[in-house]
């Protein structure tokens, strides 16, 4: 890594894991994706003076149109999780203002309806598909750089799911 992108910061960001009543979690599948089979949990950018359990309710909803009403929050992250961008995304996400993105993530419990979801609450949409999954199965649909953060996700929320 060049000492350019090594003095970068990382871009603050919360991620949701939404598990629903038979502790299955969901996945969307990224539209921005060309590598193919790309799903993820929701997460996105924390604005400038949000605080992190509204910036994730905002995110779950402009991602997957679930209202905060439909959640509870069960857990947060103890540590944040940071990944850096492999080098042929480096300079085309973010502005090139970014290494990576430094990550709290909350546990939430869904109570609405399948029904509920609407990948199309905010235009533009980020995902194309959504699907409910075993958490165990979430690291092996996350692109190559997510994978580490995916399984240390899995590891401290697992008795909570």
């Amino acid at each position: 890594m060049n000492d350019h992108i090594a003095g970068l910061p990382y871009r603050p960001c919360v991620g949701v894991m939404l598990v629903n009543s038979a502790g299955l979690v969901f996945v969307g599948k990224r539209i921005d994706n060309k590598e193919g089979d790309a799903w993820q949990m929701p997460q996105g950018g924390i604005d400038d003076g949000e605080e992190l359990h509204p910036a994730a309710l905002r995110e779950l909803a402009e991602e997957t149109g679930v209202s905060p009403e439909l959640v509870t929050i069960i857990a947060e992250s103890r540590d944040e999780h940071f990944y850096d961008l492999p080098e042929e995304l480096l300079g085309r996400l973010w502005g090139g203002k970014y290494r990576g993105q430094r990550q709290k993530w909350l546990l939430l419990r869904f109570g609405g309806e399948d029904s509920d979801i609407n990948l199309n609450a905010h235009d533009p949409a980020e995902f194309l598909d959504w699907r409910w999954v075993e958490p165990e199965q979430l690291p092996d649909l996350i692109v190559p750089f997510k994978k580490r953060v995916y399984r240390q996700i899995v590891e401290e929320f697992r008795d909570l799911i």
